[in-house]
């Protein structure tokens, strides 16, 4: 589990409401020239991409982020794919976990951390339909009942 993340740049709300996370793991990324100061401003787009893992490799795909304004021809393709940073016992684990019907690797999150662009990427399985609407009905159980104590107090 990634403690003390740092700035968060992006989140990827989808992970949570389509799979249920049962573990997550913090990966460094590869980048080329300018993707660094796009990631700064926060032009990244994690709600598409996907991890895969080829030749012993974990590579997220379809992540987005936005060439640089100024960066004329030194810019780069916004969707390419770039490979995380894992150690090899975190890449047998995520292996084998994904190996397991159902289970899948997505990106919860990318972050800052001491100048270096991190992403928490989360283990998890796909939620059917009826999960998701008793989780929306949990939610906004929680909701009215923390409405409900907010009023008493006041009163």
């Amino acid at each position: 589990m990634a403690k003390g993340k740092g700035n968060v740049v992006a989140r990827n709300k989808k992970a949570y409401h389509d799979f249920a996370i049962e573990e997550t793991i913090e990966a460094g990324i590869v980048l080329n020239g300018t993707e660094i100061k796009s990631i700064r401003k926060g032009k990244v787009q994690l709600r598409e991409a996907f991890i895969q893992i080829r030749n012993n490799e974990a590579w997220i795909i379809n992540m987005h982020i936005s060439p640089y304004e100024q960066g004329n021809r030194f810019n780069h393709d916004p969707v390419r794919t770039r490979k995380l940073l894992l150690h090899r016992k975190q890449i047998d684990n995520l292996l084998g976990q994904t190996k397991q019907q159902g289970s899948t690797i997505v990106p919860i999150m990318m972050y800052l951390k001491d100048g270096f662009a991190k992403v928490l990427i989360g283990i998890g399985k796909g939620k059917k339909l009826y999960d998701k609407r008793h989780d929306l009905k949990k939610k906004e159980a929680k909701r009215d009942m923390d409405r409900a104590v907010k009023a008493n107090q006041q009163s």
